[in-house]
C-alpha cells in the first residue's frame, strides 16, 4: 500500500474516532479549557498509552526504526503559547477543527484558515528562527527513558497507570 494511501486511511480512522468521541464538538473543547469536561484530555491520553505502547512494540520488532525530534525549549513554548491561544480563540484545535468541518460544522473553517495562514506565516519566518528561536534551549533528541537512564517500558507502563488513575478520578468527578 503507498504511504499516501495510507496517510488517508489512517486519517479517515482518525476522523472517525473524533467523531465518534464527540471531541469535535464546540461544547467540549470549551469544557476541556474550563476544566468541566475531560472528554478530550481522556482521549488524548488514551491515545498516547496506544502510541507509547504501539510504536515502542513496533520499533522493539524491528518494524519502524525510532527517529526522535530534538527538544528546543524556545520553539515548544512559543508553539504552545500559538497553539493554545489559536485554541482558546477558535474553540478548536487543528484536528477537531477539520474533523468539525467535515461534520458541517462550517464556523470552524475560520480555524482550519487560521491554521492555514498561521503555517504560511510560520515558512515565511522560518529562516529568520532558524538562528534564534529554533535555537534556544535545544537539547537535542531526549526521551524520558534515556534522561532517566532506564528502559523505554519503565515510563511507558509508569505514565499508563498514572493516565489509567487519572481516568478512574475524572470518571468519579464525572468529569
Amino acid at each position: 500500500m503507498s504511504e499516501p494511501l495510507l496517510g488517508l486511511l489512517t486519517g479517515i480512522c482518525f476522523g472517525a474516532l473524533l467523531q465518534q468521541g464527540r471531541v469535535l464538538r464546540f461544547e467540549k473543547q470549551v469544557g476541556a479549557m474550563l476544566l468541566r469536561d475531560m472528554t478530550i484530555v481522556k482521549f488524548m491520553l488514551s491515545a498516547v498509552i496506544v502510541g507509547m505502547i504501539g510504536i515502542n512494540l513496533l520499533t522493539g520488532a524491528g518494524v519502524i526504526e525510532l527517529k526522535v525530534k530534538g527538544t528546543v525549549v524556545g520553539a515548544n513554548l512559543i508553539g504552545g503559547l500559538l497553539f493554545g491561544a489559536g485554541w482558546a480563540v477558535m474553540g478548536y484545535c487543528p484536528g477537531t477543527s477539520v474533523g468539525a468541518v467535515g461534520e458541517g460544522r462550517w464556523h470552524a473553517i475560520w480555524a482550519v484558515l487560521g491554521m492555514l495562514a498561521g503555517a504560511a506565516l510560520y515558512a515565511e519566518a522560518y529562516p529568520a528562527m532558524q538562528k534564534s528561536v529554533l535555537t534556544w534551549g535545544d537539547f537535542g533528541a531526549v526521551t524520558l527513558a534515556g534522561a532517566l537512564g532506564v528502559n523505554a517500558w519503565v515510563p511507558i507502563v509508569v505514565l499508563t497507570l498514572v493516565f489509567l488513575l487519572l481516568f478512574r478520578w475524572f470518571e468519579k468527578l464525572r468529569l
